[in-house]
């Protein structure tokens, strides 16, 4: 249970403000369906967090059981220095909206997902709990509840939210998971 609701609660927290937000948010203004979009955003996060969760149980399976403690601690503080950087979107991919809001979602939030905080986060927390399932449900969880307000409210919240405040709120929480690994 500890997976699921950390995944859940440190994604959730980290998502805010990060560049796959942003991209939900473009997407939904680009496009009326939001259900295609919610629903992308849903198979694109289990596609890439089971193969993020899947690398972090496999690479933490290779080393010393001490070892690898240290190393995920030191990656929950790099997490937490890392979140405190504001995203941007990327360049907006135009060509992929000839596909329609679910073949562009999908795509483009498959994209944006790839080495990004909440994705590495994913493979920090796959290998502290070494529950591939609960992480993996907890990470997209996490992803939804960050997104979907987003997609359904559109721009009209988006610049009320007090993001430096979520940033180092965000920080302290991976701070304080790189303190629990190394305590237990």
């Amino acid at each position: 249970m500890d997976a699921l609701l950390t995944s859940t609660f440190s994604v959730a927290i980290a998502e805010i403000g990060d560049k796959t937000q942003l991209l939900t948010l473009l997407l939904a203004i680009r496009f009326s369906n939001k259900s295609a979009i919610i629903s992308a955003i849903l198979l694109a996060t289990l596609i890439n967090h089971f193969i993020a969760a899947y690398m972090g149980q496999w690479a933490i399976g290779w080393l010393d059981p001490q070892w690898s403690r240290y190393i995920v601690a030191v990656s929950f503080f790099a997490i937490a220095l890392w979140v405190l950087i504001p995203d941007k979107i990327d360049d907006d991919d135009h060509r992929f909206y000839k596909l329609g809001a679910f073949g562009a979602t999908f795509i483009l939030f498959f994209i944006a997902e790839i080495g990004d905080k909440t994705q590495i986060a994913t493979v920090v927390l796959a290998a502290k709990y070494q529950s591939l399932t609960w992480v993996v449900i907890g990470t997209t969880l996490g992803m939804l509840i960050a997104n979907v307000p987003v997609i359904l409210a559109g721009h009209f919240s988006a610049n009320k939210l007090p993001m430096a405040f979520i940033h180092r709120g965000c920080a302290l929480i991976f701070a304080l998971l790189g303190v629990a690994t190394l305590m237990w």
